[in-house]
């Protein structure tokens, strides 16, 4: 049994791109491969979690990753995480390593991944399950700036939740699965 003071910090992985790449050649085929949409669709489920999680503990609630609770925390380094329902702890510096640098944060696509967690549980369908799985990985960030007022799209939910190196490497994934040849480097 695992002392839940002890749990480990630990954050949903990307999908594999061969399980996406799968998953559209089916379809364009009209194979529905229910086991994979699930696959696919809980990877991605999993990651938007995580991400949703990620972004309340950088507001200052986190997760206890020894039951679940929340804890609110003051976002300092020197904070302690301690849960009192089950005495998991763990340093504020150490939990915001957990996730650096793993495109965890939500930032300006937090409602397209707030939207997926609630939508996907409820599809009944393949179809609505792939459908929503090709609606996330195919939206972008949007950000305001100063000089343009409107949105602009800024790089795609997809670098967050699909493996692949870079963002072009992504990019170039996503024109692939469209169909496009990926713009030239």
């Amino acid at each position: 049994m695992t002392n839940a003071g002890h749990a480990p910090i630990r954050w949903a992985g990307k999908v594999r791109q061969d399980q996406i790449r799968r998953l559209y050649e089916l379809d364009a085929a009209g194979i529905r491969d229910e086991e994979l949409i699930d696959e696919v669709g809980f990877g991605l489920l999993a990651r938007c979690r995580s991400i949703l999680e990620v972004t309340e503990a950088a507001r200052g609630r986190a997760k206890c990753h020894g039951c679940g609770a929340i804890i609110e925390h003051a976002v300092r380094r020197d904070a302690l995480l301690h849960c009192s329902a089950c005495g998991w702890e763990a340093e504020w510096r150490a939990y915001q390593r957990s996730y650096q640098g793993r495109q965890l944060f939500g930032g300006a696509a937090l409602g397209f991944f707030t939207d997926f967690t609630a939508r996907y549980p409820e599809a009944t369908t393949p179809r609505e399950r792939l459908l929503l799985i090709d609606r996330l990985i195919h939206e972008f960030h949007w950000n305001l700036t100063r000089r343009d007022p409107e949105p602009q799209p800024t790089r795609p939910t997809a670098a967050n939740l699909i493996e692949g190196g870079t963002l072009r490497e992504v990019v170039a994934f996503l024109d692939s699965l469209a169909g496009r040849d990926p713009a030239p480097g």
